[in-house]
């Protein structure tokens, strides 16, 4: 997609961090913006530093299917069919999954994943049925593929997030509609913050918050790349049409280590029973991927 311009984009999240970054670029393109956000506050002030300029703000929860469906008909009323979406809207809990409730559970992956599962679900039937193309973005996270003992619930959402992109790449490519991943590293964002927004029906079983780690958080995000660098990368990848969108260039060397180990664990084991039949079958599979990967990008 090389023309922004014109276009209206759906950016959740679009209150703070990347997803302000996004409107503020995504309208310097010429793009009518809808910035969703669940803090009402965080819209109204964000607005305000985009004044005169052809942008709105919707209250979403992006857990809810109702929600979004409302939310998406009444951008769609105000500025026009949405071709440019950015499942941006994310929180996190820094603990591990054993210390972890199902509470816990729901919120995290109720935003990180099913929020993005919404998003597509909503917008992607729309724009598939009008024709006119359009480019998806969903924000992952390093954390898709860099995995520690913390924050565990995280690290499941994101790489699903990861899964469900390439796999949506593949079969929309077809209707003219792009979709990339965003996997950014440390972000000048309140992500940190996120216990503020936890719905009070999700909190049995949550941990008492650690104000001095909240602390500590805010101060390391204080160092985190600024939005609107994170931004201008978005735009330039959705111009090449590239799936990945890694923000951050110093995980090339960590994630090199990680694909390393991953293929050390293959072992040269004997041929099995049915060995030739598997993998005839398996030249096939991967002759279609091949395919899928070359048409996703254009080649096909």
């Amino acid at each position: 997609m090389k023309d922004l311009a014109g276009r209206t984009a759906f950016v959740t999240g679009g209150a703070n961090g990347i997803g302000l970054g996004l409107a503020r670029a995504l309208l310097a393109e010429g793009c009518k913006v809808a910035i969703a956000d669940i803090r009402e506050d965080s819209i109204a002030a964000a607005l305000k530093t985009l004044d005169n300029q052809d942008v709105i703000g919707v209250p979403l929860d992006v857990a809810s299917r109702a929600g979004f469906a409302a939310a998406a008909d009444e951008v769609e009323a105000r500025l026009g069919p949405v071709s440019l979406l950015f499942n941006n809207a994310g929180i996190n809990l820094f603990q591990t999954i054993d210390e972890s409730s199902y509470d816990d559970w729901d919120w995290v992956m109720g935003v990180n994943l099913n929020g993005v599962i919404n998003g597509v679900m909503t917008f992607v039937p729309r724009m598939k049925a009008r024709g006119a193309g359009g480019h998806v973005v969903n924000t992952a996270s390093m954390a898709s593929f860099l995995c520690g003992p913390a924050p565990g619930i995280y690290n499941t959402a994101k790489f699903a997030v990861r899964g469900l992109s390439e796999s949506l790449r593949y079969s929309l490519a077809p209707h003219g509609i792009g979709v990339s991943v965003l996997c950014p590293g440390l972000v000048k964002s309140h992500i940190y913050a996120s216990d503020e927004i936890r719905p009070d029906g999700l909190k049995a079983g949550a941990r008492p918050v650690d104000s001095a780690g909240v602390e500590r958080l805010r101060e390391v995000h204080e160092f985190g790349m600024e939005p609107d660098v994170i931004a201008a990368r978005v735009i330039e990848a959705i111009r090449a049409n590239r799936y990945y969108i890694f923000s951050h260039p110093e995980f090339r060397d960590e994630l090199r280590e990680v694909f390393d180990d991953i293929l050390a664990a293959f072992r040269d084991y004997p041929e099995d029973p049915g060995f030739q039949q598997r993998t005839g079958f398996e030249k096939f599979r991967r002759e279609r991927y091949a395919e899928a990967r070359a048409a996703a990008r254009g080649e096909g």
